[in-house]
């Protein structure tokens, strides 16, 4: 076979090869200077379709109200549990959970929630001071010692509604635990917020009627 027959066999490779190194420099063309646009628009349900994760979706409620209760759980814990044999005096130690819940609160509770957020401020109406700034840090410690105070009340309550049943005087009928502590700090603390939005509320209707 002569040379001139080899080269012909060749040439479609030849010409195959060529297009490929073609397209793939075209292909890192385009990935280079993508942006906003001239790249195509992809629908949601096609994004979703890519991203990984639990099959199971938990509702953004149920993730808020997660957090709002665990954090306080997690401070009655380390705080109320571990410094309960330290600290003798029980105003003393009702005095540094307070101040701890706060601080958990504008530093943990309010960051979490915030990072969950599917837009910007989504969360703003499970916070009571949403406002990122140094007059929430001290408002939060004081809104704490309120929740904390109601929550104290709430189990002083209960045990005297148990004793006046039971009439057993020498034993607490229900102990502090993480558990129910994080529970009863989410329900104040919810009511606590949404009494603000309705009063907030109140506030721009009376407005509203005055304009």
């Amino acid at each position: 076979m002569s040379r001139k027959k080899k080269d012909g066999l060749r040439k479609p490779d030849t010409v195959r090869q060529a297009d490929y190194y073609k397209l793939h420099t075209k292909a890192i063309e385009d990935l280079v200077t993508a942006d906003e646009s001239n790249s195509p628009e992809v629908s949601q349900e096609e994004l979703r379709r890519y991203q990984s994760g639990p099959k199971i979706k938990v509702s953004n409620l149920v993730k808020v109200l997660f957090i709002k209760a665990w954090f306080p759980g997690c401070v009655c814990y380390f705080f109320i549990w571990g410094l309960g044999g330290m600290l003798a005096d029980q105003l003393d130690l009702l005095f540094v959970t307070g101040i701890a819940l706060g601080v958990v609160t504008e530093m943990l509770t309010n960051n979490v929630l915030r990072f969950l957020e599917k837009s910007s401020g989504g969360n703003d109406r499970y916070m009571m001071f949403p406002q990122k700034s140094y007059i929430t840090f001290p408002l939060n410690i004081l809104y704490a010692f309120a929740v904390l105070f109601l929550v104290f009340m709430t189990y002083n309550a209960i045990n005297l509604v148990i004793l006046q049943i039971t009439g057993a005087t020498d034993t607490v009928p229900l102990g502090v635990g993480p558990v129910l502590f994080g529970v009863f700090y989410l329900c104040f603390d919810m009511i606590l917020i949404q009494g603000k939005h309705l009063i907030l509320d109140i506030v721009k209707g009376a407005k509203v009627k005055t304009h």
